[in-house]
């Protein structure tokens, strides 16, 4: 009797087991059927297109020396643009991590909100600063009296290289600033004993040590301008086309979809790479002595110190903030120089009272809507793939962290021309459908509800646990009382992170949103792209609108983030 209750008491905890196991394999199945499959069905068309290997798109690519250029031209701009960054980010990650002054941490914070802007926002908001009718230009002919603009910055790589420091300028220092501010302060100390002054210190102790930060920063930033879509788009140009811009261009515009295919291929190949640099990198990115930063950072004293931290501060004012303050003042400025509102009513209009025109106004309620079911998909499925990938990391675990961590290495024209040409048939008809722009924005939002999610859940002792088992409760009270409560500000994080990048998502959502359905980021676009009268000004009002909704995500972001926890 005893032996079969014992029986009886295996059995239901493994089916107990198997249960959860099924459970938490559900965002494994979604990212099979609606991120591998898509990009397996791009690797089919470029070589298997009828059934039998066929190479006609690697000959086409290999025979027009166009996309060799494009393919040097987007590996060219990713480099000059990660420099830069870099190089203006390292002089202001010093005065963060060593000068304390009057509202440091307010600007740390406010120096990230570019970068969870839209790239529509950001290319809208330069075009309204040095643009062709742009303030600063506009204020330069008033004052010189000149019947052109002075600053001719449009279609050029010029202002691809600004848009992308500006966008990148945040994820560099605070990398950088974040290692650095762990940094133990003996080893400069010993080095100055020993003689090492100016650039001796920066050359042999300051950048070795902070090797692996600026390895690391560099690679994710080349990542992200490596697979710009909507800045060298709007601002760059044909001209100036990268392999994003090209896919967009053959499968869109040229319904070239096997060389569409090709270019997505090489994309998907150098970004997976670049993926598996960059989390090598971080495996690897712990500091050598920790230390609490505010034992690291001191008040300038000498004037050199007082003009180093001033010059810094001024630069990053100027650089993340002029261009936001231009696009507000630009949205607000009527055709007669005074500002008014009307930009902002015409949004509900409809000027050519076309059947078919969809009010930009409604575009606002497609975002929201579409970013509130995209949060609760990426909370839903980002907590149990947290959960999934454990507590404790393995060897299957550590498998699979970077498959999750794919969508974010892969660019979003990609991941909605896979969409195309893989979900147009039974049982996964839905090329056509509306559900398209969740689950696309799902995919690529995910990533940071689990990075957000997961560091919290493994700081969780795991006694508490054990002793609530002892005790006698269930599985479902101990995720209720004990886990629940404490990985809650993860998840508030990562759904408002959710909610931004839907709300801003523009590669994907250009391939598959419905006419009837756009979102504010793809009728910017639109608005940008036809120079009828008002078309602009409405697109910055736009642009405002969707730049303030951000904002306030990046604020509760920043209000209930766990500081030092999760890994954005």
């Amino acid at each position: 009797m005893e032996r079969s209750r014992i029986t009886i008491k295996r059995l239901r905890h493994n089916w107990q087991q198997v249960g959860r196991y099924g459970v938490l394999l559900i965002p494994l199945a979604f990212l099979l059927v609606f991120f591998f499959y898509p990009l397996f069905s791009i690797f089919s068309l470029s070589l298997w297109p009828d059934g039998a290997l066929d190479l006609t798109g690697f000959v086409e690519f290999l025979n027009r020396p166009r996309y060799y250029n494009v393919l040097w031209f987007t590996l060219y701009q990713a480099v000059l643009s990660t420099f830069l960054t870099l190089i203006l980010a390292l002089p202001g990650a010093y005065v963060i991590t060593r000068y304390r002054f009057p509202g440091r941490s307010v600007l740390l914070s406010l120096s990230t909100l570019p970068f969870v802007l839209p790239t529509v926002v950001v290319a809208s908001a330069f075009k309204a600063l040095i643009g062709q009718g742009g303030g600063l230009n506009n204020l330069l002919m008033s004052i010189f009296a000149l019947s052109e603009p002075p600053i001719q910055l449009e279609r050029t790589l010029t202002i691809i290289l600004i848009v992308h420091v500006f966008y990148n300028y945040a994820v560099a220092l605070r990398m950088i600033a974040g290692y650095w501010a762990n940094q133990t302060l003996h080893i400069e100390e010993a080095a100055r004993v020993l003689g090492a002054h100016g650039w001796r210190l920066w050359w042999h102790v300051r950048l070795p040590l902070l090797r692996p930060a600026i390895l690391a920063a560099a690679v994710l930033v080349f990542i992200f301008t490596f697979t710009s879509f909507g800045v060298v788009l709007i601002l760059g140009g044909p001209r100036f086309a990268t392999l994003e811009v090209e896919i967009y261009l053959q499968a869109a515009n040229f319904l070239n979809l096997p060389l569409a295919a090709i270019l997505s291929l090489i994309q998907v190949s150098i970004m997976l790479l670049m993926m598996g640099v960059y989390t090598h990198l971080q495996r690897r990115n712990t500091a050598v002595a920790l230390q609490s930063a505010q034992h690291i950072a001191r008040p300038p004293r000498t004037l050199a110190q007082h003009a180093l931290v001033w010059l810094n501060i001024l630069f990053i004012v100027v650089l993340l903030f002029t261009p936001l303050i231009a696009l507000v003042l630009r949205s607000l400025r009527g055709r007669d120089g005074i500002y008014t509102f009307a930009y902002y009513l015409s949004l509900a209009e409809n000027p050519r009272h076309s059947i078919t025109f969809v009010p930009p106004v409604q575009a606002i309620g497609n975002s929201l809507v579409f970013a509130m079911m995209t949060t609760v998909l990426s909370v839903l499925l980002g907590v149990l793939t947290a959960y999934l990938l454990g507590r404790r990391p393995t060897k299957l675990t550590r498998l699979l962290d970077p498959l999750f961590m794919l969508p974010l290495a892969t660019s979003a024209v990609t991941l909605g021309f896979g969409f195309i040409i893989a979900l147009d048939e039974p049982p996964l008809n839905l090329r056509t459908s509306w559900i398209l722009i969740p689950i696309a924005h799902t995919l690529v939002a995910m990533p940071f509800v689990v990075r957000s999610v997961l560091p919290v859940l493994r700081s969780i002792p795991p006694h508490m646990q054990e002793a609530a088992a002892n005790l006698g409760a269930s599985p479902w009270r101990i995720w209720r009382w004990i886990d629940l409560p404490l990985i809650s500000r993860g998840i508030v994080v990562g759904a408002t992170f959710a909610f931004t990048v839907s709300m801003g998502e523009f590669g994907a959502s250009l391939f598959i949103a419905r006419p009837d359905t756009p979102t504010m980021p793809i009728v910017i676009f639109r608005l940008l792209e036809q120079p009828i009268s008002g078309n602009f000004e409405r697109a910055l009002a736009l642009s405002v609108i969707l730049m303030a909704v951000c904002a306030i995500s990046f604020l509760i972001i920043e209000r209930v983030r766990t500081v030092g926890v999760g890994e954005f």
